[in-house]
């Protein structure tokens, strides 16, 4: 039984077959295309679980594609490509993508990249996932992408609240600041440390005093951890 569909758009053929090859192996059913037009198409015939797409192909790239991927679905995208610019990254974020391997690449870690993201926009299959956590006064909810603090929804960026999520999903483990930005941002450009604490001081503001059974805590020369108070 098929986990997911991917649909790997590359105009190389052999890493097309490759792919393929290792991803039906982890389970996973496969749809090729070998061109952005194709690319396009076959997404609207297939409704892929996810999309593998390379930057550098014919007809239209795989920019484009990604545009017009994110017209029409928040369907999780990977780009592939042999460029390793910063500005390349940086648009890719910007049009929609949600995660950026450079060739070479190992077909292992493609395979680790697909199920992190899968995991991490709620696409994936282990449908025992927790999609909601809650402690004293405090609920988190990624189906409605929801803060509630003290009883009352506060407006919380996504990324805020994903980073809140996967924290309390977790309590009192410590995470480094290199985990949380792998693991929540998932994009590598993003190795400036700072990203992360900004958006635990924002999140700070928004909790803070809410309840003494809980916190935001700082575990110096380490990182971070949701930590739970008996």
């Amino acid at each position: 039984m098929s986990i997911g569909k991917v649909l790997v758009a590359d105009d190389d053929k052999n890493i097309c077959e490759l792919l393929r090859l290792y991803l039906e192996k982890d389970g996973y059913s496969v749809v090729i295309a070998n061109d952005g037009e194709e690319a396009v198409t076959r997404f609207a015939l297939d409704t892929p679980d996810i999309v593998l797409l390379d930057v550098m192909m014919p007809k239209l790239d795989g920019w484009q594609v990604c545009r017009e991927l994110r017209k029409r679905s928040d369907c999780p995208i990977i780009m592939i490509t042999a460029k390793g610019e910063t500005f390349d990254k940086v648009l890719g974020l910007e049009l929609g993508a949600d995660d950026y391997v450079v060739k070479p690449f190992d077909t292992k870690e493609i395979v680790a990249r697909i199920k992190a993201v899968l995991r991490r926009t709620g696409k994936s299959s282990e449908e025992n996932d927790p999609k909601e956590v809650s402690y004293d006064k405090l609920v988190v909810n990624m189906t409605k992408y929801e803060l509630k603090v003290d009883g009352r929804i506060v407006d919380t960026p996504p990324k805020e609240l994903e980073l809140l999520f996967h924290l309390s999903s977790n309590p009192n483990r410590v995470y480094t600041r290199d985990q949380l930005l792998d693991e929540v941002w998932g994009f590598e450009y993003y190795g400036d440390s700072r990203t992360v604490d900004v958006h635990i001081k924002r999140l700070r503001e928004k909790l803070e005093g809410v309840s003494d059974k809980w916190t935001l805590k700082t575990v110096w020369g380490v990182g971070y951890k949701f930590e739970v108070r008996d």
